[in-house]
């Protein structure tokens, strides 16, 4: 294959193939952090946008809420899909999250359900957690010695978590779990609804909060305790939340609050297997877990990127940027810069120092990070005392995407005690 041009690497972060291929993926990023680390991006079907790969870019850009804001570009979309939402949005119908929003709004939003993340709630949580963590690696060691593990483990597990937190009954989980995929997954034709049209990817949301406007009516009409009734009765400045921004507050939480933490337990899963010498390092040294966690979030990265806009004319990187024009923020690429990682494509259960962007940074740090973070420790803890052997049974498969995904498929076979 010729070698790829950075005119050539940026387009291709607006192809949700290129996330399909990890040596694609970050030879492409690879170049441009080297070669064009702000780059123009002028691709078929997208707004012009610019190119951001290095780490300091993107902590730059992160640090100041104030010139770079969410709005109205949050995430990497195609035209017809911003106009597809944008319609929306004029009928009163928009998705519009704490990912979505800039300050005075952000803030009082994101303060709704912050209680419920922060480390003294997730401490109570940490036994329910455990419990979930056993039961299905109990059901694993039942149904061996193959399986697919990110379709029947990684992909259940933290759905549970985060649905049980929100106050869902369980007989609707594999419905939320099918719409999440397809949410997410709406470029991949394993996952996505019909043909992945702009129609096809509202028709989602529609049945997104068409489901969570009758879990506000129930919770307000009988409050049960749990974080969908905090935030169907939440009110800002003396006011309900409108029946949309409520029903984007709990799209958000069931579908990123598995989503993100599912990708990486599969992705951390097959680091392991393909780094043997760290799976028989990390059990033989538990107390490495924590730092595993942060090293299986960094391999993965799965968030590939948000979006921001300049609120004025600004240089990033020597670069300069109008008022308007917008950036691009590439985890995977911030997360493999040589120039703040020692070694970055080693695959390292102990790295120390750690300095991930994959939950962001600043105002918009991710909201869920702690609880992601006791998700995945918690599985692995469950995991690994009683694995005696895993390997690969097949090839893995990564989803189609530009923003939230991973392994779609992890075919495994293993004995566990």
């Amino acid at each position: 294959m010729p070698a790829l041009t950075p005119a050539q690497a940026a387009h291709a972060l607006a192809d949700p193939a290129t996330y399909t291929d990890e040596h694609h993926l970050h030879t492409a990023l690879t170049l441009l952090r080297h070669h064009a680390p702000v780059h123009h991006v002028d691709a078929p079907g997208y707004t012009p946008f610019w190119a951001l790969t290095r780490h300091t870019d993107i902590l730059t850009v992160e640090r100041d809420h104030t010139l770079w804001l969410n709005a109205p570009r949050p995430v990497l979309r195609t035209t017809a899909l911003d106009h597809a939402l944008h319609t929306r949005r004029s009928q009163g119908k928009a998705f519009t999250t704490i990912a979505h929003l800039d300050e005075p709004h952000h803030r009082p939003l994101r303060a709704v359900a912050a209680d419920w993340f922060r480390p003294a709630a997730l401490r109570t949580l940490h036994t329910r957690i455990r419990h979930l963590a056993r039961r299905h690696i109990d059901h694993l060691a039942q149904t061996g010695p193959t399986t697919d593990f990110a379709r029947h483990t990684a992909a259940h597990y933290p759905l549970h978590v985060i649905l049980h937190l929100l106050g869902l009954p369980e007989t609707d989980f594999p419905r939320m779990l099918q719409l999440t995929q397809q949410l997410f997954g709406h470029n991949d034709e394993d996952t996505g609804r019909g043909t992945g049209t702009p129609r096809d990817h509202t028709g989602v949301l529609e049945d997104l909060f068409a489901y969570f406007r009758h879990l506000t009516a129930a919770r307000r009409a009988h409050p049960t305790g749990d974080l969908a009734s905090r935030i169907a009765n939440a009110r800002i400045d003396g006011h309900l939340l409108d029946d949309a921004t409520a029903a984007s507050y709990y799209i958000l939480i069931a579908t990123a609050g598995h989503d993100t933490t599912s990708s990486t337990i599969a992705g951390g899963l097959e680091a392991l297997i393909r780094h043997p010498g760290q799976l028989r390092r990390l059990r033989e040294n538990p107390a490495l877990l924590p730092s595993a966690v942060e090293e299986m979030i960094r391999w993965v990265s799965p968030v590939k990127a948000f979006m921001r806009t300049a609120a004025a004319d600004t240089r990033l990187g020597g670069i300069e940027i109008g008022k308007g024009e917008s950036v691009l923020l590439s985890y995977p690429s911030a997360n493999r810069d040589e120039d703040v990682f020692d070694e970055p494509f080693r695959f390292d259960v102990g790295r120390e120092p750690n300095r991930h962007l994959a939950f962001g940074f600043g105002v918009h740090f991710c909201l869920g990070a702690a609880l992601a973070r006791m998700e995945v420790q918690a599985l692995f803890a469950e995991l690994l005392p009683r694995l005696s052997g895993v390997e690969l049974d097949g090839e893995p498969a990564w989803r189609a995407t530009t923003f939230v995904g991973g392994l779609k498929r992890l075919p495994i076979r293993y004995s566990l005690v």
